[in-house]
């Protein structure tokens, strides 16, 4: 016998299952936020790696070659970086110039 305006169980289950499944998306609206920042973290990690290490941009015909620091936007590749002893070199040789945005000389002869 059922309890007048009592909530049936199909009514409650219904219910419960409305709520689960806002529970999940709240959950999983989470999950995008944080890998959406684990993601940026990663990127600015890499980003203060990069300003760390220096890279050659080639010679081109009417130009020399420039060295510039890692995260330089004026020269963009992946990969081949120097390390600090390799810059420093580089930088020494004739026919290589340093960047004069970035300016990859700062800080190697004093780091």
């Amino acid at each position: 016998m059922s309890v007048p305006g009592a909530i049936s169980d199909l009514d409650k289950n219904r219910a419960l299952a409305d709520w689960l499944e806002w529970q999940l998306r709240q959950v999983r609206g989470r999950i995008r936020e944080l890998e959406i920042k684990e993601e940026q973290e990663r990127r600015r990690r890499e980003q203060a790696h990069a300003a760390l290490r220096w890279k050659i941009q080639p010679q081109r015909s009417s130009s020399a070659a420039l060295v510039h620091r890692g995260d330089c936007a004026l020269y963009l590749v992946e990969g081949g970086f120097l390390t600090r002893e390799e810059a420093m070199i580089a930088l020494a040789e004739p026919d290589i110039a340093a960047c004069q945005i970035c300016k990859p000389g700062t800080g190697l002869v004093d780091g």
